[in-house]
């Protein structure tokens, strides 16, 4: 059997947190479209920055 995929936050691929680099590394996307993506939902609807700071709190740090 495979072990399931689970989301960590980076401790590479960071600029901030870490959270758009540990989406980028679980749905196996370049980190800049992440970044985009997270940049669009704060500018058009404001719940960007909200998302950001939850998956932050919530995801664990890659060990």
């Amino acid at each position: 059997m495979s072990e399931a995929k689970k989301l960590y936050r980076s401790k590479t691929d960071r600029k901030i947190l870490g959270v758009c680099g540990g989406f980028a590394e679980y749905f196996d996307v370049d980190v800049t479209i992440m970044r985009i993506i997270f940049l669009v939902l704060l500018l058009c609807a404001g719940g960007g920055l909200l998302a950001y700071l939850i998956c932050a709190l919530v995801m664990p740090e890659k060990k």
